[in-house]
């Protein structure tokens, strides 16, 4: 009785501790659980979804393989580099100035040296209207900022004001107003907000819309004046290029200019960056461009090279990071604005001397004038693809820009980014200006090895263009 007694206490503690032990220590199972969102396509039409483990670890050949699919991206933005998309042509001489519509993306003036002014529809790569403005050239033509008339003026002295509209069956064409002036014109500008205009000549001029007198006239001792361009962020400002090798800066609120600052060669033109006020580019006889800063004219900030003839014309992109320019070589380049070098250059076999250049408000293409009669439209980025894009189209081109921007420093697609086909001249002027310039650097540090130490100053390429500054 004893024995029985005892074993049933044992197998009673026993089974007191077989308890409290699960109940401390519980079982933990594992199980997989997915969410059919994260795997499932929505439609059939849609593509598979394939889980990713982006862990370094796990991909060891990811920069390798990055760097081959971006030297295809570089290979084949070079293949599809079709820049020229259209060539305007009917005017009877050769085109000297353009103007862009303010309020309309699809219309473009521009004016020829027989006097004629054409409108131009961009989109049906037409002209539209077609008007006798002035006897001989037509020097400048500009739109007003509303939109609902432009100024031409001409070498037969006279100010004209056009209605943008056509006129209608039966009527004739005549300009709205006519100022004639006592000298020719040769530029012209007019103001972003305001009904006022600016001309340029022997003198630089500021006119009042409603008067035939100017309200304000600008000498500085300068026989002539090439162009006048007027701040489109300070309004108030003005900058014009003299024949005195000067670019001179005006403020309409003051008599007198500002200052002025000489050059070693003359500058044609120029433009100021639409998104940086005290930021202009003039274009120059020397063959290059300069950028400079308005409030410290004793150096360009920048020096842009590669024309192998004197720059006629320079415009700004929308953006204000990018400028192209027109030159005598027969060649448009596009630069950064922050560029020594051009990132494009534009040529044809037909294309003659580039009078005039412009940059669409859309950011998208660039218009050429040139000596043989005819307007030229062109990509402003060679590679796009123009047209809708599908999500995936446009995801898979940002992909491979971020690609062709990580690796833009590796040798071989810097080599291929770069590498343009040029016409043979131009080849050999670039060669033959290089081998002239490094000819000239060897001189000079074979006259300063030979001369006492600081007798023969470093003069660095930005200061070296520069004659002086007048205050």
């Amino acid at each position: 009785m004893t024995s029985i007694h005892r074993h049933y206490n044992v197998s009673s503690a026993n089974a007191l501790h077989v308890y409290a032990f699960s109940v401390h220590f519980q079982m933990k199972v594992k199980v997989l659980s997915r969410n059919p969102d994260d795997y499932v396509r929505e439609t059939k039409l849609d593509i598979q979804r394939v889980p990713r483990n982006y862990d370094p670890s796990l991909h060891p050949f990811e920069v390798s393989r990055e760097y081959t699919r971006a030297l295809n991206a570089t290979k084949l933005e070079r293949v599809f580099a079709k820049p020229f998309l259209a060539s305007l042509d009917g005017h009877r001489d050769g085109v000297n100035c353009m103007a862009k519509h303010t309020k309309s993306l699809s219309t473009l003036l521009s004016g020829s040296c027989d006097g004629e002014v054409k409108m131009w529809n961009l989109t049906k790569h037409d002209c539209v209207r077609t008007l006798q403005a002035h006897e001989g050239f037509v020097r400048g033509i500009v739109v007003r900022y509303c939109g609902t008339s432009f100024f031409t003026v001409g070498d037969d002295k006279t100010i004209k004001q056009w209605k943008m509209e056509a006129p209608g069956y039966g009527e004739a064409e005549e300009p709205l107003n006519t100022i004639l002036g006592k000298t020719v014109f040769t530029g012209l500008d007019h103001h972003q907000k305001e009904a006022v205009f600016a001309t340029c000549g022997q003198q630089v001029d500021i006119w009042d819309e409603q008067r035939s007198s100017p309200i304000r006239s600008f000498t500085w001792g300068v026989d002539s004046f090439s162009s006048v361009r007027f701040n489109p962020v300070e309004t108030e400002l003005l900058a014009s290029c003299a024949s005195d090798r000067s670019i001179v800066l005006y403020d309409m609120r003051e008599s007198a200019p500002l200052k002025k600052v000489i050059m070693t060669m003359r500058s044609n033109t120029l433009c100021w960056n639409p998104m940086e006020a005290y930021h202009f580019t003039c274009a120059n006889e020397d063959y290059n461009l300069y950028t400079y800063d308005m409030r410290n004219l004793d150096r360009p900030f920048m020096v842009h090279m590669d024309h192998v003839s004197a720059v006629l014309d320079v415009d700004y992109s929308p953006t204000g990071k990018e400028f192209v320019s027109a030159s005598f070589d027969k060649t448009i380049r596009i630069f950064q604005k922050d560029g020594g070098h051009s990132r494009e250059v534009y040529h044809t076999k037909r294309m003659q001397h580039v009078i005039c250049v412009k940059w669409s408000a859309d950011n998208k293409y660039i218009l050429s004038g040139s000596d043989e009669m005819n307007i030229r439209l062109w990509k402003a980025n060679a590679a796009e693809k123009l047209g809708v894009l599908a999500p995936r189209e446009k995801q898979a081109i940002n992909y491979n820009q971020k690609l062709k921007e990580k690796f833009q420093h590796h040798p071989q697609i810097r080599r291929i980014t770069h590498h343009r086909h040029l016409p043979k001249n131009i080849y050999h002027q670039t060669k033959e200006l290089r081998i002239m310039k490094e000819a000239r650097k060897r001189k000079e540090r074979n006259v300063r090895k030979h001369s006492r130490p600081g007798t023969v100053p470093v003069v660095s390429e930005k200061e070296k263009h520069v004659v002086t500054v007048v205050k």
